[in-house]
């Protein structure tokens, strides 16, 4: 299990990762609260400043193998990429089609669950919907960087194990309690 599995099923309550563009908003994620990071680029500065898992939102071929703990990726090429370069594989999708494929392709442990960015669809509902097809045992992130305390409790009582938000009032994130099941 990587640092990024093992943040994200660890400890009580859903994971917050925190997008972040250098290291002081690295920093101000952490001292925050947040759970784990995501970067697009500069990964090597950002893992300076913070010691928090690492999620590369670049690509494998983007990533940094001394900075990133783990990799988006969303195809089987990419996915060797990422293997190779020893970094733990996060399977994007956004649709369940596109879900069932990487299942049978693939078998990943965890999966960025995002909206399409042009979809009239609510992308709170879209996350909820593939949720469910997800099999148990997997790690789910969801991928809803503007997300309010209300969406995070939702998520977080729908199973959803991490969310990954856009820099910003991460705290107030991080301080949603636990619901009642």
């Amino acid at each position: 299990m990587s640092r990024l599995s093992q943040a994200i099923a660890e400890g009580d309550g859903i994971s917050i990762l925190v997008e972040v563009g250098d290291a002081a908003a690295a920093s101000a994620a952490e001292r925050e609260g947040a759970d784990g990071l995501g970067v697009r680029r500069g990964a090597d500065v950002v893992r300076a400043s913070s010691q928090l898992p690492l999620l590369h939102l670049g690509g494998a071929g983007e990533a940094s193998v001394g900075a990133a703990d783990a990799v988006v990726v969303s195809d089987s090429d990419t996915w060797e990429q990422g293997r190779a370069l020893g970094l733990e594989c996060v399977v994007r999708v956004s649709d369940s089609d596109a879900l069932e494929r990487v299942l049978i392709d693939l078998d990943p442990e965890i999966f960025l669950l995002s909206a399409e960015r042009d979809s009239d669809d609510d992308p709170l509902e879209v996350l909820l919907a593939l949720l469910h097809d997800v099999p148990a045992g997997k790690l789910a992130i969801a991928d809803l960087h503007d997300a309010t305390i209300d969406d995070v409790a939702e998520l977080e009582r729908a199973g959803v194990d991490g969310v990954l938000v856009a820099a910003g009032n991460v705290a107030a994130l991080v301080g949603v309690e636990p619901p009642d099941v």
